[in-house]
């Protein structure tokens, strides 16, 4: 229709608007998304946005005390402001009760990052009754700095950054690029969340529908295991610009019609070719930005997904060849489903079901075992090691490319507490057992902040400092008992049909050696071990209530024949002992490692 809006880089696919069955539709999804508590209440709200305006008043408190000890005027001091701008699931208005808020604080000129992380801890300890604050981790030491926090229960990722202006005594424009200006590379990193999220928001035809199509994917994604930056899947920035271009493409649609055409689309995608909302914007700064005929690692991306403020920058560059394919086949099988829903009147729910990754989908794992006798240093430790898989993955993935099809990274770890009252207790813990796990410390998955970890892990360690409320002092290594604090990462291992053989071993060692090589190693407080294990091997604290665990499956007898012995024939991964990584210094891993033993079996 003449006189349309173009929203983004082409014309519409359809302008049409909802019809009957459509609303109708959009009522059953709503339904669907409450009834999976996808929705944070409006008690919830309130506590969020009486929390923002807490911080917003610490910061004006903060940046009045640096400008008295600066010797600063009164008049200057006066309109010198502050301001907070939450940004991510909040900004976007797609959060639930458990999410946390991604919160910018802006500060005029004379306020460094310095003054940041030396008073606004203790102004945030000052000002909260007892209890208030259950955790208070300041991390100036990472590419983007960091106070992580939890207040009344909420929990807060707070970063700063310094403007080249005197005043701000009422929000700015962030989304203006002339803000760039004079900022130095961390604090342009910074107030970036803020202006992507901005324009996301404002590059969508109807926010209302955006938010909620934007709900159901998240969940889906969720659901499905392929969310997450860290492991090889795109975050939560990523999807909201798929959905938003998709919401360009339909501008009158309502949100179940762009569920439907979400996969449909994103499916047939032309990948690599990039998915932006904007034409690339001209501009005098002098800032890098995402061009692979500039920049050779950026034509290797699979999938770029471009954020629609300068500087671009491609928010999925991490996905994998192994990622890119579960995700296409989760699109493809989320597509049937939801055509289902449409026209045959199935239910939402089925599409939320939670995956198979444990149950069906592998019959073998790698499971990554990270272990430390500190909390704080384990934390680090899991979140470098983390931060790696993706290169034991890609090492994988090239190292018998005949029999293996795809690394499949689970997107969370499972933390476990142990105690441990021996030397031989420990080894048997830091090997993957479970058998000293403390009964009265359920097993916890990794939060959706893991890449901070891995920043603070990688950061120079004496820019970081740990302040938490209920942190533990390490125990010396000959005291016991001794708690032993664990992640578990799994990967599921995908092989072609008629694979018979598999040798990782050296993707193995060198994935150890990458992470035993980071600085801050220390071979009496880290442990690293790499292992492989069946399906009907997986701990139970892996599954859900209602989920079935593989079951070893009956042996089959078989005749010995060429001089094969029918022992030979049934060797498997495990026999050939995947066990390779740092210790302890336990002499039994020790010997294990000296023996030569590789990673040679056989994929029965």
């Amino acid at each position: 229709m003449a006189g349309e809006r173009q929203w983004g880089v082409t014309p519409a696919f359809s302008n049409d608007p909802p019809t009957a069955a459509d609303l109708k539709l959009n009522d059953t999804l709503i339904a669907e998304l409450k009834a999976q508590n996808n929705f944070a209440p409006q008690a919830d709200t309130d506590k969020r946005e009486a929390i923002i305006g807490k911080l917003k008043g610490l910061l004006r408190q903060m940046v009045q005390e640096v400008g008295k000890k600066k010797g600063l005027p009164q008049d200057i001091l006066d309109v010198a402001g502050g301001e907070v701008y939450p940004y991510g699931s909040y900004r976007l208005g797609v959060y639930g009760p458990d999410s946390d808020v991604d919160t910018l604080m802006v500060a005029p000129k004379h306020v460094t990052r310095d003054d940041f992380f030396e008073l606004m801890p203790e102004l945030l300890r000052k000002s909260s009754a007892p209890g208030e604050i259950t955790n208070l981790v300041p991390v100036p030491g990472i590419s983007t700095p960091i106070i992580k926090l939890t207040i009344r229960g909420v929990d807060i990722d707070l970063i700063f950054s310094s403007l080249q202006l005197n005043s701000l005594a009422e929000k700015i424009d962030l989304a203006n690029d002339s803000i760039l200006r004079g900022l130095d590379e961390v604090d342009r990193r910074c107030v970036n969340g803020t202006r992507v999220t901005t324009r996301i928001i404002e590059l969508v035809p109807q926010t209302k529908t955006f938010r909620m199509a934007l709900r159901a994917i998240k969940l889906w994604a969720q659901r499905r295991a392929i969310y997450g930056n860290i492991v090889g899947f795109p975050g939560g920035v990523a999807y909201a610009i798929l959905v938003a271009r998709v919401c360009q493409l339909y501008p009158k649609a309502i949100a179940p019609v762009l569920v439907q055409k979400f996969f449909f689309i994103i499916l047939r995608w032309n990948w690599p070719k990039p998915c932006f909302l904007q034409h690339k914007q001209e501009t005098s700064l002098q800032l890098r930005e995402w061009d692979p005929a500039t920049y050779r690692g950026d034509g290797a991306h699979l999938m770029p997904i471009l954020t629609p403020a300068v500087p671009s920058m491609n928010t999925a560059h991490t996905v994998t060849r192994s990622t890119k394919t579960v995700m296409m086949r989760e699109f493809k099988r989320a597509e049937a489903i939801v055509d289902e829903i449409v026209n045959k009147g199935k239910p939402w729910k089925t599409l939320f079901e939670r995956h198979d990754f444990f149950t069906q989908k592998y019959k073998h794992y790698i499971c990554v075992n990270t272990a430390a006798r500190d909390q704080n240093a384990h934390d680090a430790w899991a979140g470098l090691v983390q931060s790696k898989i993706k290169w034991l993955m890609g090492g994988i993935e090239t190292s018998d490319a005949n029999s293996v099809e795809l690394v499949q990274p689970y997107t969370k770890g499972f933390n476990r507490v142990h105690l441990c009252q021996d030397e031989n207790q420990m080894e048997k813990t830091l090997d993957g057992s479970l058998e000293y796990q403390v009964k009265a410390t359920e097993t916890s998955s990794t939060d959706d902040h893991a890449d901070v970890k891995a920043q603070i892990a990688q950061s120079d360690a004496d820019g970081v400092k740990f302040m938490v409320t209920d942190g533990e002092t390490a125990v010396k290594k000959e005291e016991w008992p001794q708690k032993v604090y664990t992640t578990t990462y799994y990967l599921g291992i995908g092989l072609n049909d008629g694979a018979k053989a598999l040798d990782i071993s050296a993707p193995v060692r060198s994935f150890s050696g990458e992470c035993t090589g980071w600085p801050g190693f220390d071979k009496d407080m880290h442990s690293i071990r790499v292992k492989h294990i069946r399906n009907y091997d997986l701990p139970a604290d892996v599954f859900v209530n209602g989920e079935t665990k593989p079951t070893r499956p009956k042996k089959k007898l078989k005749t010995a024949t060429n001089g094969d012995s029918a022992a030979n024939n049934k060797r498997s991964f495990s026999d050939a002992g995947l066990e390779v990584g740092a210790n302890r210094g336990n002499s039994t891993s020790a010997k294990r490692r000296q023996s030569g033993n590789g990673v040679n079996g056989t994929a029965g």
